[in-house]
């Protein structure tokens, strides 16, 4: 099913191993915190993360991107990066 709404996060760090510690802390949550309106998927790059969040609606996307905004901070600040 294709969701209308979509909005891509990009967190650059200062190297790869940050960036694989914080992508493996917060993939884990991918399956666990969607709902029926919205779906994230994250990749990783080297030194950056890309959360990509779709949604039915508006209302929904910016619910999926601050959730996505704060479980990174949350990785980030336990990883100290």
């Amino acid at each position: 099913m294709s969701r209308p709404h979509a909005a891509t996060l990009v967190f650059d760090y200062a190297d790869s191993t940050a960036a694989r510690l914080v992508a493996a802390s917060v993939e884990q949550e991918l399956d666990d915190i969607e709902g029926d309106r919205t779906h994230a998927t994250l990749t990783r790059s080297e030194a950056s993360i890309e959360v990509r969040v779709t949604a039915d609606d508006l209302t929904a996307l910016r619910a999926g991107m601050n959730t996505w905004f704060s479980l990174v901070e949350v990785a980030e600040s336990v990883a100290e990066v």
